[in-house]
């Protein structure tokens, strides 16, 4: 993200600000920032007395005031960290008056995940003049495979499309827990490797022939048999592989076939960009979409809400969730 790289760029040109604060859907950004302002605006030797973590749910607006108002030892400057801010989302707006006029000895952080201010009230406004208010938003799921190539790319590293997607099908949109799997890769393989769907099932223990993504691919396809083994598989290994997901992808998978059979324009760029997806599988969708008329899809999707209902409990009578899919899968081949 171009706004990270800048502010930390900022900071290593020494242009330090009184106050960041970082808030937002995705905590990933926020806990990058903060640990890199932690790691590097003091050296060790000045930390011991200058530099401070406190917690949201243990403090309020006055002690963070107080503590920020103090002078530093021995050091130009001090930091306090505030994790977990939004534990005092009742009481924030109560720092607008430190924000107005901050102490310019003191680099203030708070960590003010999953909410956000409003940036009608005077809060933003005097945070905004004094120092960076950042928003980490969350990514849409067709936004993270990019994501994935971006962060390689930066460690000179690749992955292949399908690698990638398989990542962002077992983790969802959790950057934190993606960038940690990452890092296991890292760790085994060289730079310069291209990552494939082997390193993924052999360093994260992600399926590359039985999971959502093959099984999606296998629909498109009609491919009846590579479809009722992957279902078996699911049905055998429930908790790796639970109803609730599969149903969700199958649900999206098919609204984006809907919508394909509603566009003039099916030209790879036009199909990408109204359906969200990479490139590379415009060509699975449009095979798709021959193989089941917009007629069908409509049928399906009604079939998988009704589905969805009964794995959550309602009205089948306790049928085992791999089972649930097996007939589902057939009424959709059918």
């Amino acid at each position: 993200m171009e706004e990270v790289k800048q502010i930390v760029k900022s900071i290593k040109k020494g242009d330090i600000k009184p106050i960041y604060f970082l808030m937002g859907e995705e905590p990933y950004y926020i806990d990058k920032i903060s640990e890199f302002i932690e790691n590097t605006v003091l050296d060790e030797a000045e930390k011991g007395f200058n530099q401070m973590v406190l917690y949201g749910r243990d403090v309020s607006i006055d002690d963070i005031v107080s503590n920020a108002k103090r002078f530093p030892m021995m050091a130009e400057r001090q930091v306090i960290i505030v994790k977990e801010a939004q534990d005092l989302s009742r009481s924030i707006e109560k720092l607008a008056s430190y924000a107005n006029q901050p102490q310019p000895t003191t680099v203030l952080v708070l960590n003010y995940k999953y909410k956000k201010i409003d940036k009608r009230k005077a809060l933003y406004k005097a945070l905004s003049k004094a120092g960076v208010v950042f928003e980490s938003k969350k990514l849409y799921e067709n936004q993270v495979a990019d994501w994935i190539r971006r962060v390689l790319s930066g460690k000179n590293y690749d992955i292949s499309p399908k690698a990638a997607q398989m990542l962002v099908e077992f983790l969802g949109t959790d950057l934190s827990k993606i960038d940690n799997e990452l890092n296991k890769l890292k760790i085994v393989l060289p730079k310069g490797t291209q990552i494939t769907p082997e390193h993924i099932e052999e360093n994260i223990g992600i399926s590359k022939d039985f999971n959502n993504f093959e099984l999606r691919k296998a629909i498109g396809e009609r491919n009846v048999l590579k479809a009722h083994q992957i279902v078996k598989y699911f049905g055998d290994n429930p908790k790796d592989n639970p109803l609730v997901v599969t149903m969700a992808l199958l649900f999206n998978f098919f609204s984006q076939l809907l919508h394909l059979h509603g566009m003039a324009d099916r030209s790879p760029r036009s199909v990408a960009s109204a359906l969200r997806i990479n490139p590379y599988f415009v060509n699975e969708y449009l095979n798709a979409a021959r193989n089941y008329p917009m007629k069908k899809v409509s049928a399906i999707i009604s079939l998988l809400r009704e589905y969805d209902v009964k794995g959550k409990g309602v009205g089948s009578n306790a049928v085992p969730q791999g089972d649930l899919l097996k007939e589902l899968l057939v009424k959709i081949l059918k």
